[in-house]
């Protein structure tokens, strides 16, 4: 009789979803950061670096200020660096590729590694090598909402319950730390107002916004605040100054400012912010899994998509949302993004990055709406649109898929 094969399949800490870093891009400046800072840790005689940036990479290195990020780790370690730009070669793994080339005193090449920047600061290769293990652990046997949903139906667990008992007891002082860097981000963005860097010139315009919002009746100050500090945690992101992705740099602004006015709102306590970020946590975790949250894999529906539906995930939980309307905002906060494509001017995390921050983080606050007008049963789930999502990004051209080639990028300025 033939012997049966089981695949398990496993799914990472939420901790991979949120990276407390410098902006303004996970891809493009945290993720070959860590490459570079990896490679030469386990090739220590390296004394120069070449680096060549493949596919959207390149095409919008300059803009996400990734050459600069490299130039910075080589200076620490004492290492010559040249970086060779190729926007027009895709490697078949991951349109954001790096090779970094290893020489030493006396030219003489001794070593060299393939990596991608898969999106949310996170590596992968193509064979173990340089990427240990034990540091990105697999840990969820669930790797489906719909199976984590049924998992927690049976235990009577909420979602946050879930997560907490898969991760390590370090889990709340990470997300604490989460938190705390969110606002500290949120309350930094609304006292600055100076132009932000790079050659648009753009004008901060979060705490113009918060001010203004203070000024109108109670339903426009609501979506007014939203919208300010959605839009101080983007700028933030695009000065290089510290944010956390969630799931991304470029998406940054979403679920913070949806908490942070509920927090204020609705004085909801500290514990119950972080039960909401575990759950977001959750649903972003699992699209990561089974999709993309690279701009330049999938567009912006894996950026600013993903995290418009982590927060209406935060949101319903902080509502009192059962497991299946929570997953109905979620849904929807990632449904009614699809298709949306990763065309960033000048290829800067700015026109029209920051922008859709702020219309996510209100979109969010309205499929929570939604969802608790219904009972949380419906026809497509989150699962499905996951994989449509997936799909979707792979069926877009290149060109609006963050290599500042197509869509606004293209037009700006005409």
């Amino acid at each position: 009789m033939p012997r049966c094969l089981w695949i398990i399949v496993f799914m990472k800490t939420i901790k991979e979803i949120y990276k407390i870093g410098h902006g303004p891009s996970s891809s493009h400046t945290m993720g070959p950061t860590c490459a570079v800072n990896i490679f030469l840790e386990h090739v220590p005689a390296t004394r120069k670096l070449q680096v060549t940036l493949y596919g959207s990479l390149a095409a919008t290195g300059r803009g996400h200020l990734t050459d600069k990020a490299i130039e910075d780790v080589c200076e620490q370690a004492g290492v010559t660096v040249d970086i060779v730009w190729e926007p027009k070669t895709f490697l078949p793994r991951h349109p954001n590729a790096l090779l970094l080339e290893a020489f030493d005193g006396e030219g003489g090449k001794i070593d060299q590694w393939t990596v991608y920047s898969v999106g949310g600061g996170s590596l992968k290769e193509d064979e173990p090598r340089f990427l240990t293990a034990g540091s990105n652990p697999d840990i969820y046997p669930h790797t489906t909402i719909t199976e984590i949903m049924n998992y927690c139906s049976e235990h009577g667990l909420h979602y946050w319950e879930y997560v907490q008992q898969y991760e390590d007891e370090d889990l709340w002082d990470y997300l604490t730390e989460v938190w705390q860097t969110m606002q500290t981000a949120i309350r930094r963005g609304l006292a600055e107002e100076e132009v932000l860097p790079g050659p648009l010139h753009l004008q901060r315009k979060a705490t113009k916004f918060y001010v203004k919002a203070k000024g109108l009746k109670p339903s426009l100050e609501s979506q007014g605040l939203t919208f300010a500090y959605a839009l101080a945690v983007a700028e933030e992101n695009a000065s290089g100054n510290i944010i956390v992705t969630a799931p991304t740099c470029g998406s940054c602004g979403v679920l913070p400012a949806v908490l942070y006015h509920l927090h204020n709102t609705k004085d909801f306590m500290d514990v119950r912010i972080l039960r909401a970020l575990a759950t977001a946590g959750l649903f972003g975790n699992v699209v990561k899994e089974n999709a993309s949250i690279s701009g330049a894999e999938v567009g912006c529906q894996g950026e600013v998509g993903v995290a418009c539906a982590m927060a209406s995930a935060a949101a319903s939980q902080l509502f009192g949302g059962s497991l299946t309307q929570i997953e109905y905002a979620a849904e929807m906060g990632l449904e009614h993004h699809l298709g949306m494509t990763c065309d960033p001017v000048c290829g800067l995390v700015q026109i029209p990055c920051i922008e859709r921050n702020a219309y996510a983080a209100l979109r969010a606050l309205d499929s929570n709406l939604y969802s608790s007008f219904t009972d949380g049963r419906h026809s497509v789930s989150f699962d499905r649109v996951v994989k449509v999502m997936k799909q979707t990004g792979h069926d877009l051209p290149s060109l609006y898929k963050e290599t500042s080639e197509g869509g606004l990028a293209k037009t700006f300025g005409e």
